[in-house]
């Protein structure tokens, strides 16, 4: 009864296992044959081909300068007496700086003008006997000798009232240079000299000034930029426009006008100094500061773009991934232009083409993606929506 029992049992088991292998198989056949029903076309990102106007700009480094500057020096030697400026102080032109002792040059005003009072006495009295002698000589009261002599005198005693008033002219301009006066308008630099100090004529640096309504901008350009800006940059109306911006800000917001393009390349850089001058009457511009300015390199013209994302490299060749009408993907070689903000100007698509930006490892050319359209502003940066995530929207279905 025993044995009966185990043969039963083991046919179950057996007739089980049949059943669940050939459950199995129809399973695999529906379900996971190659083609039957799967996961359907990978999702990726797509951007249409614009077409607009473009205009391409040469980008270069560039420090800003002072249009003036001015060492401020002691025109005669003096204790300083008084300084009478802030440091860091915007200054107009003639706005008094410092005060060197002026006692000791006005005492030799003084005594120039005393000096001056009695040449003009001595050269007074010479020719009053100058004039008496011409008068007495036709009456041969006195000798020819006699009267050349008068009038040499008076002739001597002019002079001295000549040089006499000389002598104190210069001692006049030396009492007004002990009020060192700003020579322009602009920014003071700190005192380098403190009151009390003796001072020596041109020595030393007493306080520098840099003009701030406008400033300079350096830079160096190649050669072959200089025969796209030299020619033009020293005639006011055909200047090229530049633009700056300073490392702290955001694009190229400020513009100016090239003004200067040096004479000669400098053969160790094959380069050329270049110049431009801006606006700064708000003072945003401190001379010494770096930034970076861009010209325009040509005319504006139709060009179409795409994300320079998007373009990726098929062993030398630049190609793009263009997404069909059905959702088919297709290689397409594009010829690469200026790159405009985050878009680059290419031959070889069509406007209104959709290229996959997003999701190219899961592309392959022929075979059907599911295209998701992302929205970009006009640089080619997605346009993020206030949850974050990059817009986007499904594209209709083509047949």
């Amino acid at each position: 009864m025993f044995v009966g029992f185990s043969r039963i049992l083991l046919m179950g088991m057996l007739s089980a296992l049949a059943a669940l292998l050939s459950g199995c198989g129809p399973k695999q056949e529906q379900g996971q044959g190659p083609g039957a029903g799967g996961a359907g076309p990978p999702p990726v990102s797509v951007a249409p081909v614009t077409r607009r106007q473009v205009e391409e700009f040469d980008e270069f480094s560039a420090r800003v300068a002072a249009v003036n500057q001015v060492d401020v020096r002691a025109r005669v030697a003096g204790t300083l007496e008084r300084v009478h400026f802030r440091d860091g102080q915007d200054v107009r032109k003639g706005t008094l700086l410092f005060t060197i002792d002026p006692r000791p040059f006005a005492a030799e005003v003084a005594r120039l003008t005393a000096t001056l009072a009695s040449a003009r006495s001595q050269a007074s009295l010479a020719q009053l006997q100058a004039t008496r002698a011409e008068k007495l000589l036709p009456l041969r009261a006195i000798s020819e000798q006699e009267a050349d002599q008068f009038r040499a005198a008076a002739q001597n005693a002019a002079a001295a009232v000549n040089a006499a008033q000389a002598s104190l002219n210069a001692a006049s301009l030396n009492l007004g240079f002990t009020r060192i006066t700003a020579p322009i308008a602009g920014r003071a630099s700190r005192t380098a000299v403190t009151a009390g100090n003796l001072v020596g004529v041109n020595e030393p640096v007493l306080t520098t000034i840099v003009s701030t309504d406008r400033v300079y901008a350096y830079f160096d350009a190649s050669e072959a930029a200089f025969l796209k800006y030299g020619l033009t940059a020293t005639n006011p109306n055909e200047a090229p426009v530049v633009q700056m911006g300073l490392f702290n800000e955001q694009g190229y917001p400020h513009k100016g006008r090239m003004d200067f393009v040096d004479n000669r390349l400098n053969q160790a850089t094959g380069s050329m100094q270049l110049r431009a001058v801006f606006d700064n009457k708000d003072g945003r511009f401190t001379p010494g500061l770096s930034a970076h300015v861009k010209v325009s390199a040509g005319k504006p013209y139709e060009a179409n773009l795409v994300p320079d994302r998007a373009i990726t490299t098929d062993q030398t060749r630049r190609v793009v991934l263009v997404v069909g009408p059905k959702g088919v993907v297709e290689q397409r070689e594009v010829k690469m232009g200026a790159l405009i903000g985050a878009m680059r100007v290419v031959d070889g698509v069509k406007p209104g083409e959709n290229i996959i930006v997003d999701g190219l490892q899961r592309a392959i050319p022929g075979m059907p993606v599911k295209p998701q359209l992302v929205q970009l502003d006009g640089d080619g940066k997605p346009l993020m929506p206030p949850g974050g995530a990059p817009a986007t929207a499904a594209l209709p279905a083509k047949g």
